[in-house]
């Protein structure tokens, strides 16, 4: 990662965490992905942009293995999805080989931007839904 993306990482993870993120979760149609914490075993929420396909939920992280769900997704795989307002079981598979930029072109175009634009690092993931 270069110092510029560097940056660009904690002026970005700082606004989300500060502002967006508790503003967004808490808004009734936003998807959410619930992670348990790897240290503390708490719930962690994390607002998301994504798209059911079938029985999967399919999303780009921006930072990759540097996102905390991601981290979180590593150390239990068991999380949940809020998609419109229903919350649904599923086991999380972090995609490395997964080409992300093709990814994004299947997931919903405004998140898709958001996501190419302030990513560093992007990463595949997919939960199956129960």
């Amino acid at each position: 990662m270069s110092r510029y993306d560097g940056l660009k990482h904690r002026a970005v993870t700082t606004l989300q965490r500060r502002i967006v993120n508790p503003v967004s979760r808490r808004l009734p149609l936003q998807t959410v992905l619930e992670t348990t914490g790897r240290t503390s075993g708490l719930p962690r929420r994390t607002p998301v942009g994504g798209r059911r396909v079938g029985d999967s939920f399919w999303l780009v992280s921006e930072y990759g293995e540097k996102s905390q769900y991601v981290r979180n997704i590593r150390a239990n795989s068991t999380v949940r999805v809020r998609i419109k307002g229903r919350w649904y079981a599923g086991t999380a598979h972090v995609l490395p080989d997964d080409d992300p930029i093709a990814r994004l072109k299947s997931l919903p175009r405004h998140n898709s931007t958001v996501v190419r634009l302030v990513g560093t690092d992007l990463l595949t993931v997919r939960v199956d839904l129960v």
